[in-house]
């Protein structure tokens, strides 16, 4: 069994690795493999990690976004971690299967929790009775997080999400994995690297400061490519999604209320959105929504609703939805892709008034959507940082606070996600310090379109660790 070190390299695209921006990905790339990659639609994070990891669809998989309402329970959450939500073996099943010496690492894949790897480490803070959070990893087992944080410090949680997230938190999870491939040696090592998204999301992907987090990334996989080598692993380098430039905010919530369909609950701290009450209602995801409606009449009269809104690609119908793979019980009634420059905002509220406490905080878990202006700090606060150290010292102090910092203006968003790209080079990627194979043997090169399924990956990593 040859060990193998697996990125993913989150919003890289084939278009982005050139010989003269990305030298460390282009020699990759040269040495053995590179090709694009199919998206699958949503094209986002726990969708594909989830593709990649069973060699499945969200049809069989269940993860049909980054969230979705539970149809037994009706409650809306996101960003869930348990690896029993993905339906189907993972690569990290397989290969154990195969040999039960295999050993694997976990470091910030999602869907890491409980999952059946030897070594894992993703974010979980801590929520103490009195209201706070404080930021912290879980780590299996908890020696590995201890030992890890005591070699390179603490984690930097506030780099990972939020207005601070950028090049930091990928720094930390690659000094991670040199230091596990070192000190541990798996047979397979997963490391996530996620800067390169947060500024193409604020920015653009053309923007000066998204190319140098691009020169950025380059440099971190130089570090990692190296490491694999010294230990003698292959490297294999995988992306999700590409980011695409928009500059339309689509309200499909407040377009679902204002048809009379969407019920807010009235609370002390603002609306809530009402699952229960609600005739439909949409649960966000970049560019796709998933709309969950209480009856088929319901649905139509969303479907008609939604039809008319600006911004708004198409309603899909059944057979769409099974033809692109998203057949499932977790997923919406209705599944709605924006334009291709546009984007789905979660608001719901039409009064400013009734805005929700959560609104402009940093809040992954009650917002009924992903929410990209968490990346940022709201201009109109003269003193943004004031207000940041303020909240701070409250709760250093103990005392209730709420780091109300986050903007509301969705026109400061710049790039986003979720489509299939109409060109593939502009969607994920596949990269290798192995040649493919010839033939059609698991790792045998792209096909007659020039790319390689995303369903292929498992395969791909499984024959990288097992194949002659």
């Amino acid at each position: 069994m040859r060990p193998v070190l697996l990125l993913d390299l989150v919003g890289l695209t084939p278009r982005q690795v050139t010989a003269e921006e990305t030298p460390s990905l282009h020699a990759l790339g040269r040495r053995g493999s590179m090709a694009p990659m199919q998206s699958i639609l949503p094209a986002v994070t726990c969708s594909a990690q989830a593709t990649m990891l069973t060699g499945t669809m969200p049809t069989d998989h269940g993860a049909v976004g980054n969230g979705w309402r539970d149809p037994k329970s009706f409650e809306v959450a996101l960003w869930r971690q348990s690896n029993r939500l993905v339906q189907g073996e993972k690569i990290y099943e397989a290969a154990k299967r195969r040999d039960p010496s295999f050993t694997c690492a976990k470091l910030f894949w999602w869907w890491n929790m409980g999952a059946d790897v030897d070594l894992s480490i993703t974010p979980r803070p801590y929520y103490p009775a009195d209201g706070r959070k404080i930021p912290a990893i879980y780590a299996w087992p908890p020696e590995f997080g201890v030992e890890t944080e005591g070699a390179l410090g603490a984690f930097p949680f506030f780099d990972f999400w939020g207005p601070k997230a950028g090049l930091p938190s990928s720094r930390w999870i690659a000094d991670a994995a040199i230091r596990t491939l070192e000190k541990h040696k798996p047979s397979l090592t997963m490391a996530y690297l996620p800067h390169l998204d947060y500024d193409h999301q604020r920015f653009g992907p053309r923007h000066p400061k998204s190319i140098q987090a691009l020169r950025d990334l380059d440099g971190i996989v130089g570090d990692l490519v190296a490491a694999a080598d010294r230990a003698g692993a292959a490297t294999i380098a995988v992306s999700e999604y590409g980011i695409r430039e928009v500059s339309r905010p689509v309200k499909i919530n407040v377009c679902l209320r204002q048809a009379g369909l969407l019920h807010a609950r009235s609370t002390p701290n603002g609306d809530v959105l009402d699952p229960f009450g609600s005739r439909a209602f949409a649960l966000v995801d970049h560019q796709l929504a998933h709309v969950y409606c209480k009856t088929p009449g319901d649905a139509a009269a969303a479907r008609e609703a939604l039809e008319k809104l600006d911004g708004v690609g198409s309603v899909m119908t059944d057979e769409e939805k099974r033809d692109a793979g998203l057949d499932h019980e977790n997923a919406g009634d209705l599944i709605v892709l924006s334009e291709p420059d546009a984007w789905f905002t979660y608001v719901y509220w039409t009064d400013p008034s009734s805005e929700p406490d959560f609104a402009r905080t940093v809040d992954i878990h009650r917002k009924p959507g992903y929410d990209p202006l968490e990346m940022f700090l709201d201009p109109e606060l003269k003193l943004p940082m004031l207000r940041v150290a303020r909240r701070v010292a409250q709760k250093k102090l103990g005392f209730r606070y709420l780091m109300d910092v986050i903007p509301l203006d969705p026109s400061l968003v710049k790039g986003s996600h979720g489509l299939v790209p109409e060109d593939p080079t502009d969607g994920p990627i596949w990269l290798s310090s192995e040649p493919f194979r010839a033939g059609s043997e698991p790792g045998s090169g792209p096909g007659a379109d020039g790319t390689i399924p995303m369903t292929s990956v498992k395969e791909r990593v499984l024959d990288a660790l097992f194949g002659d």
